[in-house]
């Protein structure tokens, strides 16, 4: 195994755990009330995240060197991501599901960015392929995050919008 499917192999597993931690916490908050929005295009992202580690994984040469200063760097977004799933806690999905009556969490990184796990995945999507030179997968795969971020942060700003105006 080459050091780029090594890594690969590690990101993909730390997909399918957060996928479990994701899949457990939305059936807890519908039990509870929740209600999901926007489940129409998260088949999308499902595809978009997929298809990234797959692209990098087959086209990426299996011998391409690996920039250290990146590698840090998208080791510095992992702990970014723990930072927010941390801070949502019981709320962290990869859903959009709002409880009625919650308040909004307000501490970790939502004290200064109000999508802060949108900001470390749309790194994660450029700066992973970046770490073996592989510009073209971060550049298209890139494009297609931010048009699908476009998409739900919309989605997801006007189901918050709600919760905001009841604080």
């Amino acid at each position: 195994m080459t050091v780029l499917h090594l890594i690969i192999a590690l990101v993909a597993l730390e997909r399918l755990i957060e996928l479990a931690l994701s899949v457990h916490n939305t059936r807890k908050l519908k039990a509870e009330g929740g209600i999901e929005t926007g489940a129409g295009h998260y088949p999308l992202f499902v595809l978009l995240h997929g298809s990234w580690l797959l692209a990098i994984a087959l086209l990426t040469p299996k011998m391409a060197p690996v920039n250290l200063w990146l590698f840090a760097t998208f080791i510095l977004l992992q702990c970014g991501r723990i930072w927010v799933i941390a801070s949502l806690g019981k709320y962290w999905t990869t859903r959009i599901i709002t409880m009625p009556g919650a308040p909004l969490v307000k501490k970790g990184p939502y004290r200064f960015l109000r999508h802060p796990n949108y900001v470390i995945v749309t790194c994660e999507i450029a700066v992973l392929p970046l770490v073996f030179g592989d510009w073209q997968i971060a550049v298209l795969w890139s494009l297609a995050n931010a048009a699908l971020l476009c998409w739900r942060i919309r989605i997801e700003d006007a189901t918050l919008a709600k919760r905001r105006r009841l604080a």
